[in-house]
Formats: structure tokens, C-alpha cells, sequence
């Protein structure tokens, strides 16, 4: 469960002239650096939304498991995690890359396409300065992440 997935089903639970507050005290738990912290920051949400609120807080609990890897992440991976449309544009490239190439040989050429597809999101244009917000840091912490598994495939 990212937080995205995590926060979504907790909205309509919510009175609407809550949303942003409750969004704003719920991001110090996502954004944590550690489980610990989270904890520590989920126990101060629960103390002002439970009684309030008691399923949300019942939702957290119950996905916490789900939830807990996601904090291991360097924070520009759960960035671009957390911005469902990102992901969703990299699915896109790489479906566009991969039908028009039809089928594979190999599993080291699929591989490969996906790869490039993945490589070439540094777009030209107007988007370059979005890009590079969103999508540089990403991929460096990906590539860390991921022992060097993306620039391995520029080879």
C-alpha cells in the first residue's frame, strides 16, 4: 500500500471541510524517515482524528504491513510513487514501446526495450524542466535502490 492507495479510500470517510486538514496531518506519517517515526507520528494522528474519525484510523492500522516496506524507499522513489500520474506516464511509454515493437526473442531483449523505453523519459520541450523536477532524482535513487540495474541496460 503506498500512501496514495493508503489515503484514497480514507477521503470519503471524511467530512469534506476536513479534506485538507486531515491531508496535511495524515502527510507527517508518510513522509517519515523511519518506521519508528512513523509510528510515533500515526499515534498523533489517531490522537486527533480517532475519536473523530475512528475508521480511519481503523484503515491505517489494518494496512499498516502493507505500508511499512514503502518507508525503506529513498525519498525521491516514494516521491514519484506517491504521484500515481507518473507512474502511470512510465506504464504508458513503456506499453507504446513494447507493442509497436511486437514480439521478442529473447528475455534479455525485452528487457532491453523496457529499459530504453524507461531511459528515454528525459523528454525535449517545454517538459524538460518538469522532468527534471520530478523524474532525475527519481531515477538516481532508483538506480541506487536497484544496484545500477538501469544504467546497466544503456550498455
Amino acid at each position: 500500500m503506498t500512501p496514495t492507495t493508503g489515503l484514497r479510500p480514507t477521503r470519503p470517510a471524511v467530512n469534506s471541510r476536513h479534506h485538507r486538514i486531515q491531508r496535511t496531518t495524515g502527510k507527517p506519517v508518510y513522509t517519515a524517515p523511519s518506521e519508528d517515526d512513523a509510528t510515533t507520528r500515526f499515534l498523533e494522528f489517531a490522537e486527533v482524528w480517532g475519536k473523530k474519525y475512528p475508521a480511519i484510523v481503523r484503515l491505517w492500522e489494518s494496512s499498516w504491513a502493507e505500508f511499512t516496506p514503502f518507508l525503506q524507499f529513498d525519498a525521491g522513489i516514494c516521491r514519484i510513487v506517491c504521484t500515481t500520474n507518473s507512474i502511470e506516464s512510465v506504464n504508458a511509454r513503456i506499453r507504446k514501446a513494447v507493442s509497436s515493437r511486437g514480439h521478442f526473442p529473447t528475455e534479455q531483449a525485452a528487457l532491453k526495450c523496457v529499459c530504453m523505453a524507461v531511459m528515454s523519459l528525459d523528454p525535449t520541450g517545454t517538459s524538460r524542466k518538469r522532468w527534471t523536477m520530478r523524474w532525475k532524482g527519481a531515477m538516481n535513487a532508483f538506480d541506487l535502490a536497484f544496484d545500477g540495474r538501469l544504467t546497466a541496460c544503456q550498455l
